[in-house]
């Protein structure tokens, strides 16, 4: 009889339990009843950071792509340590975790990770001025990296083949501490991921790369291990659209693709331009910019002239923002090498340029393209964006155009569009160091990094003549003017109102 009660209770236990398991819905469910997906992330220059114009980010833009797939508003919540992040995601209080982590074994067995995106490597850094590492037995003073993260779980890893190998892992710092660390002296190694590396090097040249620890980490997005497969099933298909559509590629380029590539010299040379030489030309950058950013009417200068008012191209382009004579004329500057009259005329131009491109391209697109027409032209340009359409992307993208740019540098397209034969090789080159300049001066500016006593003004020079100057450059400079105006009669396929192409 007591057996028969037991068998009973437990039959009514198992029915109540599966009850309950029917009525729970399902992850997918929770976030279409809350109208919301809950993403955690690191806050930083790759993941999210708060800018002037709002939210940015890499990851929090894919977030909010994957908030529309479903239909559904995005919360985005920024984390200052992996810990944190990890006990909000086991506590249920986020949905996934969006945050450029890279897939690891020991991770796996605790956390689901959704498909591969994107493919980083980690490198060990170190200040330049120190004996270059080559490998970790190199190491000779404190190593670093964040408690907990991929780093930590990477040497872990090589710690089997390398038995001396120690560090010191820390929580109070994230990844761009760790290599502001580096570079102040408080800590001699870290280990940086290939993208976070390239946007910190922008701004501090000084941090060099030891070697390679690991090679094309792929990062995915992580979730809860549940036998719920609502939300996860749909990271598959959603990430296959993200990539058929070209909008992972654009994203990629938006914030990664002008930092690809690094020079040490370069980038150490802008830096001291701005502590040394920005100061004395900024109030004009600044009152002349009208709605543009000032500092991207100085990051263009410097590609342009890097901020010497008597530069000269071989085409006899001139002037501390590079006005061919034409242009010039047409913003009202009598005088090229007259650093003031050139910058309200340069800005005068990008600003006309950019209210060319067509109203429905948004920002940032509206600029990367105005920057390529000051480059060779609008007329270029735009042969390039209808080259664009006619494979299939957009011609109101950058990233799609920037592609077909250097196609108008061979025969087989050149020749079917209006404007003919143009280096977009260069302009696209061009944009692209103008997107790092300018990035750095933002971050230097914030930060207060810039040196606010101006420069003395430098003495006002003359397109004709100098007081300065001996004969010889006053004949060479109308031998130039005279030289420009016969090669802007020979080049009636670009547009009057364009520059001529530059060589910086």
């Amino acid at each position: 009889m007591f057996k028969e009660k037991l068998i009973i209770i437990i039959t009514l236990v198992m029915l109540l339990c599966a009850c309950d398991m029917q009525e729970q819905p399902t992850q997918l469910a929770q976030i279409k009843e809350q109208n919301k997906i809950r993403v955690g992330t690191l806050a930083s220059a790759s993941n999210y950071y708060q800018a002037v114009q709002g939210e940015q980010g890499f990851e929090y833009e894919l977030s909010q792509a994957f908030a529309e797939y479903l239909g559904v508003e995005l919360e985005i919540v920024p984390f200052f340590n992996l810990s944190d992040m990890f006990e909000r995601l086991e506590s249920g209080d986020l949905d996934l975790i969006a945050s450029g982590l890279t897939y690891n074994k020991t991770r796996a067995e605790q956390y689901r990770y959704g498909p591969t995106y994107r493919t980083i490597s980690q490198k060990l850094v170190y200040k330049q001025g120190r004996v270059r590492p080559r490998e970790f037995d190199d190491l000779d003073g404190n190593f670093t990296v964040i408690a907990k993260s991929s780093h930590s779980l990477t040497l872990q890893k090589m710690k089997k083949n390398n038995p001396d190998l120690n560090w010191i892992e820390s929580e109070e710092f994230d990844e761009e501490e760790l290599l502001q660390a580096v570079i102040d002296g408080e800590i001699d190694y870290t280990l940086a991921d290939t993208h976070t590396l390239s946007l910190f090097r922008r701004y501090h040249p000084n941090l060099s790369i030891g070697f390679s620890v690991s090679h094309n980490d792929p990062i995915a997005w992580i979730l809860n291990k549940s036998k719920d497969d609502s939300l996860y099933s749909l990271l598959v298909p959603f990430f296959g659209d993200v990539k058929q559509s070209n909008q992972l590629y654009v994203l990629e380029e938006k914030y990664f693709g002008h930092v690809r590539q690094f020079n040490y010299v370069n980038t150490l040379a802008y830096i001291e331009a701005i502590k040394e030489t920005l100061p004395t030309y900024q109030p004009w950058f600044e009152q002349y910019a009208g709605s543009l950013d000032w500092r991207l009417l100085a990051a263009l200068s410097y590609q342009e002239s890097m901020w010497n008012p008597r530069a000269k191209s071989p085409t006899g382009v001139r002037g501390i923002m590079m006005l061919t004579r034409s242009t010039a004329k047409q913003v009202g500057v009598t005088n090229r090498l007259e650093p003031e009259q050139n910058i309200r005329g340069g800005g005068k131009y990008l600003s006309k340029l950019i209210k060319r491109i067509p109203d429905r391209i948004p920002q940032p697109d509206r600029t990367w393209l105005a920057l390529a027409a000051y480059n060779v032209g609008w007329g270029h340009v735009n042969d390039a964006r209808i080259i664009t359409e006619q494979q299939g992307a957009s011609p109101d993208k950058w990233a799609d155009v920037k592609k077909r740019l250097p196609l108008l540098i061979k025969k087989r397209y050149y020749r079917k569009t209006r404007y003919g034969y143009a280096r977009g090789d260069v302009a696209v080159k061009y944009v692209d160091n103008i997107r790092r300049y300018y990035d750095a001066l933002v971050w230097l500016d914030e930060n207060n990094a810039i040196a606010v006593e101006p420069e003395p003004e430098p003495e006002p020079i003359t397109e004709q003549s100098t007081d300065t100057e001996p004969k010889l450059n006053e004949e060479s400079d109308e031998k130039s003017n005279k030289d420009e105006a016969q090669t802007e009669k020979q080049q009636p396929i670009i547009e009057p109102e364009q520059p001529s192409e530059n060589n910086n």
